[in-house]
């Protein structure tokens, strides 16, 4: 049986976390290193609704991609939701670990498996390649087998990613032809300007700001956008998360059962048009 700290390891070995940012705050939250671990859950958020699921699955260890304490704290008393999480893993022996910037720019990282997700076949290269490593960096630059119009890869996006209330918003000519795609999971107007010298007709990623996108899209000869959930464009790299984390522990000669949450945790549950009030 592997403990705690065999599958820190194992997991710090595919995100290694002198990747992340200096403003990050990634690997064991909580958890007793020697502990036994036989299951382990993913999720993007560390959220209430995803420590009861662990709780009703039994799982040992869960993976989140977003911290829960980003910021620092100088207090875990039940007083606050992220309290209450952390005496409820710790009174239930679940531990917590997070990969989150780290795991942004691992090759393969978090936009590796977005660009699958909507459908990116051949070689991805990173849009913005880390300093030391041109294979690891933010972002992922790869191409669908043929060029389609702008609204049916976008069509084709939605499909492959998880629904969520918002959907997909898209500026650019719909019947515009496209191929050659640029992603990042998670937040990315800050390589809007990576993306309109990187030669590419999409930047797909979420959060994109009003005034960035607005000023972006005056530019007639630039790529479209396409701006999905956050909690979508992050999501499916739970899977190749997991799937190394069983396949290198089998390798081993180690059994370790991993789960996929499918939680929806993205904080945006419904939406509503100007017509639904007319």
């Amino acid at each position: 049986m592997p403990t705690l700290a065999d599958i820190v390891t194992e997991l710090e070995s595919r995100y290694d976390p002198r990747w992340a940012e200096s403003w990050d705050a990634v690997g064991l939250v909580c958890g007793d290193p020697s502990a036994e671990v036989r299951r382990v859950l993913f999720a993007v958020d560390p959220v209430a609704v995803v420590a009861e699921e662990a709780l009703d699955w039994g799982a040992d260890l869960v993976v989140t991609h977003h911290p829960l304490y980003l910021r620092g704290t100088t207090s875990v008393a039940a007083t606050t939701f992220k309290g209450r999480l952390v005496h409820t893993l710790i009174k239930n022996d679940i531990g917590l670990f997070t990969a989150h910037t780290n795991a942004d720019v691992a090759d393969p990282g978090v936009s590796d498996a977005l660009a699958r997700a909507v459908g990116l076949t051949g070689p991805l290269v990173p849009l913005s390649p880390a300093a030391d490593d041109p294979r690891r960096g933010l972002g992922r630059v790869g191409s669908l087998p043929a060029p389609v119009p702008l609204a049916e890869f976008a069509r084709q996006a939605a499909r492959g990613l998880p629904a969520t209330a918002g959907g997909l918003r898209v500026a650019g000519d719909p019947g515009r032809p496209v191929r050659r795609i640029a992603v990042s999971g998670g937040s990315g107007d800050s390589l809007l300007g990576t993306v309109r010298a990187a030669g590419v007709d999409v930047f797909l990623t979420a959060d994109l700001r009003h005034h960035p996108a607005s000023e972006f899209m005056e530019a007639s000869d630039g790529p479209a956008l396409i701006d999905a959930a956050h909690w979508a464009t992050e999501w499916p790299w739970l899977a190749d998360a997991a799937r190394h984390l069983a396949s290198a522990s089998a390798a081993k000669g180690i059994t370790v059962e991993t789960r996929v949450s499918e939680t929806v945790t993205d904080a945006w549950n419904t939406t509503a048009k100007c017509e639904d009030f007319t």
